[in-house]
Formats: C-alpha cells, structure tokens, sequence
C-alpha cells in the first residue's frame, strides 16, 4: 500500500508572523489612505489635468488608426458560449 505525502507548508512560523503583521498593517492604513485619496481627488483640477494629457491624446489620434472594432462583441460572444 502506497501512501502519498500530504501537501506542506513551506511557510516558517515567522513568515506566517510577517505576512499577519503585513496585511494588518494595511488594515490600519486604509481609512488615513482611504481620506488621502478622497482629499486628492477633490482637489484635484481637471482642467489642468485635460491640458496636460491634450499632447499625448492629440498624438494617439494621429498616429494610431482606430479600431475596427471595441472588443465589446467578440467578448460578448465569448460569454454566451459559457455555461450558466
């Protein structure tokens, strides 16, 4: 009778103990994170924001021929062939 070895994990208590400290870390960071984001966003000014990106748009429409298509419909062919 053949037994298989079960899985391990590679994983040393002290890396288990770093990865825990990682993610909890994030957690406390998220909500000051979180308010530093909103803050930006409403601060920001996208008039300045449009003027700034004017050059590399205008470039993009002259240099790259549009597509035939999106995408859109192939994907969605894609999807009906999936099982419900």
């Amino acid at each position: 009778m053949c037994r298989k070895p079960k899985p391990r994990d590679n994983r040393t208590m002290d890396e288990r103990e770093m990865i825990r400290r990682w993610v909890e870390t994030w957690k406390e960071a998220a909500p000051e994170l979180e308010a530093i984001r909103r803050r930006e966003i409403q601060e920001a000014d996208n008039l300045k924001v449009l003027a700034m990106l004017e050059g590399a748009f205008n470039h993009a429409v002259r240099t790259m021929p549009p597509r035939p298509s999106s995408g859109l419909v192939e994907m969605q062919e894609w999807f009906a062939k999936l099982p419900r």
